[in-house]
């Protein structure tokens, strides 16, 4: 079965085998999933080609690094000048990840920082760029569901319980003596 994107129930195991045991070799993976070593490099290169796969780094805790107060601010950006402002976004280290969005305000940034401090510090930055009109802050005071990519793997490739694309909290089918009726 091959899913949307080119996933199919191989690509999703090894997906969640490299993610769940990332320092173990190809080969390992291999064998654990029944499979030649040249086939999963192959659907491995697949995937990185199709930019599915976009990296083999260790994934990295913000907060053990110290930065451990998160927050979410959304600037008011002069339109002609988001790309000078993205690019000056991308020079500092603390904004983990930018985005353009739709709303009330036109860029989204994740920033780590050390104290809320230093969030303000960071903040008071970015607003001196040219074109950035003013900004918006949540602080994060905990997370509930953290960065995931695995569980839409599962859904895309076949792994998951619940079928492609039935939405989130759509009842699931009864089932009573072999008949299926919904609840």
């Amino acid at each position: 079965m091959v899913a949307r994107r080119g996933l199919d129930l191989l690509d999703g195991r090894m997906l969640r085998l490299l993610r769940e045991r990332p320092r173990d070799g190809l080969l390992e993976v291999a064998r654990q999933l029944g499979v030649a070593r040249g086939t999963l490099q192959a659907r491995l290169d697949r995937l990185a080609g199709a930019g599915v796969v976009t990296g083999y780094g260790p994934d990295v805790d913000v907060a053990a690094l110290g930065h451990g107060v998160q927050a979410f601010t959304t600037f008011e950006v002069d339109q002609p000048a988001r790309a000078a402002i993205a690019a000056r976004l991308r020079a500092v280290p603390q904004i983990l990840e930018a985005h353009v969005v739709t709303g009330p305000g036109d860029i989204w940034c994740r920033i780590a920082g050390t104290s809320n401090q230093h969030v303000q510090q960071v903040i008071d930055l970015v607003l001196e760029v040219p074109g950035v009109r003013r900004s918006t802050t949540v602080i994060a005071l905990s997370a509930v569901v953290p960065y995931r990519v695995q569980p839409l793997v599962d859904e895309v490739s076949g792994l998951s319980d619940r079928p492609p694309g039935r939405p989130f909290g759509s009842p699931a089918p009864l089932s009573v003596a072999g008949d299926t009726m919904r609840p």
